[in-house]
């Protein structure tokens, strides 16, 4: 299954899901928002959202300072 992350197209299996990209993109326990196809995805969705073919996801990190 193709997605689209932050503009970069990534290959993924069937069934993978919100978590599994964060975990491929070594992002866990960062500050973050996922948005899937324009629409934000709650943190406590991440474990049971599954992408599907052709999704366009952006992940956003927060990153500190001032």
């Amino acid at each position: 299954m193709q997605i689209q992350v932050n503009g970069e197209s990534m290959e993924f299996g069937e069934g993978a899901t919100i978590s599994d990209l964060i975990q491929r993109m070594a992002l866990e326990g960062k500050r973050l928002a996922v948005e899937v196809n324009e629409d934000i995805v709650p943190r406590s969705e991440h474990p049971s959202f599954s992408l599907s073919d052709g999704d366009r996801v952006e992940v956003v990190h927060a990153i500190g300072g001032g």
